[in-house]
């Protein structure tokens, strides 16, 4: 039986995404059951992905150019047309008719024609955009589509959830107005043109198995061109995407995916050989390991999880990686072990949250409904109050999440401060190695990592100390 092309797969994965599949699950079933090429998977994770990424902007697009409501139009032909806008707009290697007429031949006949049309009206327009600049960064900037549409100056645009902002930076209304109110328009117009380009892949070097340098050579030689870390020497970046398993080293365990705000975390976290741990939200494990690798694979690390089936995860990949002192147990993190009360040198609690920081790599949270995050400041805090009833006098207790939403974050930890007068915020810092990020310098032992500041996920990280009686 012939495989689908790598656009046909891409449609209809597109329509389970809109039905409520996760994004990064559903293309891992679809190159996992199929036997697409490497330059077909690409293109077929490339447009999945970024038609998420960017759907308001191509619904804005293709809102110009039809002459009827976009919402009227069929769920097969509003995904090929995203699909097809994305191509024009954004995959410079293909060609303009590439893009339309393989876009055109996936719908039925009956639409055909319209969805060539709309393409070449995008195409007009785009003719008549500035030469100086590549295609995709013609209109990157909020005032860059005002000055071409002056139609998102209009409160009938805002209406339908279009601004200059929105469209720009590919990110619902309602989303916007979130990272506003948590970090003021120009940050957060900041922060979220960062999450609107693809990140490098970022690697934790396993030191148990092999050092920085020796990994970067290896993947040298294999022309995948490694970049040192921002901050932590342990970290490698590489500017491609794809199956982590095919990167040499991968199955001697020479190092995991971890992006570099989770390493921080862990520097934070700075658990000794020897010590007693506990990770009390511990999937998929990347911290876990990343203090492992720490202690130098001495001590004991606790990592627990609510949900069992992901615990296999963690034990597979501590054995790769050779870490000996990872024991899994299930465990909801609001109802702590009785019997490791008081006896845990160093504590982890990295939250459930909105994972509003990780938009990157995650696009589908850009579309996720707000109202579910609403309950997870009163988990989050239920967590840390059970998490610090593990902590020794003299020991560490580290809170971090994936978000930027202050009421998950700085609010959480300024209420259990005030609850707790015998944990106390301490202060670290981490300089960098790359002069174009801010050095990661914490307040009252509180630091929120922002990707246009750090180039990183964004991230918080709340480092307390238990005082001595």
């Amino acid at each position: 039986m012939q495989t689908p092309s790598p656009r046909a797969l891409a449609l209809e994965t597109l329509h389970g995404v809109s039905r409520g599949k996760y994004g990064n699950i559903a293309v891992d079933t679809v190159l996992r059951r199929t036997n697409l090429s490497e330059a077909d998977r690409h293109l077929f994770t490339a447009l999945v992905y970024g038609v998420i990424e960017r759907q308001v902007t191509l619904d804005f697009l293709m809102d110009q150019f039809s002459d009827r409501p976009t919402e009227t139009l069929d769920e097969d032909l509003r995904q090929a047309l995203r699909m097809g806008l994305y191509q024009l707009i954004y995959m410079d290697r293909i060609p303009d008719h590439a893009a339309v007429g393989e876009t055109v031949a996936l719908l039925p006949k009956r639409t055909r024609g319209y969805a060539n049309a709309i393409l070449r009206s995008y195409l007009r327009f785009e003719a008549s955009l500035p030469e100086d600049a590549p295609k995709e960064n013609r209109l990157e900037t909020p005032e860059a589509w005002s000055e071409r549409f002056p139609v998102l100056k209009k409160k009938t645009s805002a209406h339908k959830g279009f601004t200059p902002e929105t469209v720009a930076y590919g990110i619902p209304l309602p989303m916007f107005n979130v990272y506003v109110d948590a970090l003021g328009y120009d940050e957060a117009c900041a922060a979220l043109s960062a999450l609107s380009h693809k990140p490098p892949l970022t690697l934790r070097v396993n030191a148990l198995r092999v050092s920085p340098e020796a990994l970067n050579a290896r993947l040298a030689a294999e022309g995948l061109s490694p970049l040192q870390g921002l901050y932590l020497p342990t970290a490698l970046r590489l500017p491609v995407s794809g199956d982590v398993t095919r990167l040499p080293g991968f199955d001697s365990g020479d190092f995991f995916i971890q992006d570099e705000a989770s390493q921080l975390c862990v520097a934070v976290m700075d658990a000794q050989p020897g010590d007693l741990v506990i990770d009390t939200c511990a999937c998929p494990g990347s911290k876990s390991f990343g203090m492992g690798i720490h202690m130098e694979n001495k001590g004991e690390i606790h990592a627990f999880d609510l949900h069992e089936s992901k615990l296999s995860l963690i034990k597979t990949s501590a054995e790769r990686l050779g870490l000996s002192i990872i024991s899994v147990a299930r465990r909801d993190a609001r109802q702590p072990d009785p019997e490791l009360l008081g006896k845990a040198d160093r504590v982890l609690c990295d939250v459930p949250c909105s994972g509003l920081g990780v938009m990157a790599k995650k696009p589908e949270l850009r579309h996720k409904d707000l109202s579910e995050s609403a309950r997870l400041p009163a988990i989050q805090a239920d967590i840390l109050e059970a998490s610090a009833q593990y902590v020794k006098e003299g020991g560490v207790l580290v809170y971090s999440t994936c978000t930027v939403l202050p009421a998950e974050n700085r609010e959480v930890v300024t209420a259990f401060l005030r609850k707790h007068p015998e944990f106390s915020g301490e202060d670290f810092s981490i300089p960098a190695q790359d002069p174009t990020v801010a050095c990661v310098k914490s307040w009252n032992g509180m630091v929120t990592l922002l990707p246009h500041r750090h180039g990183t996920d964004g991230f918080f990280i709340a480092k307390f100390r238990k005082l001595k009686a």
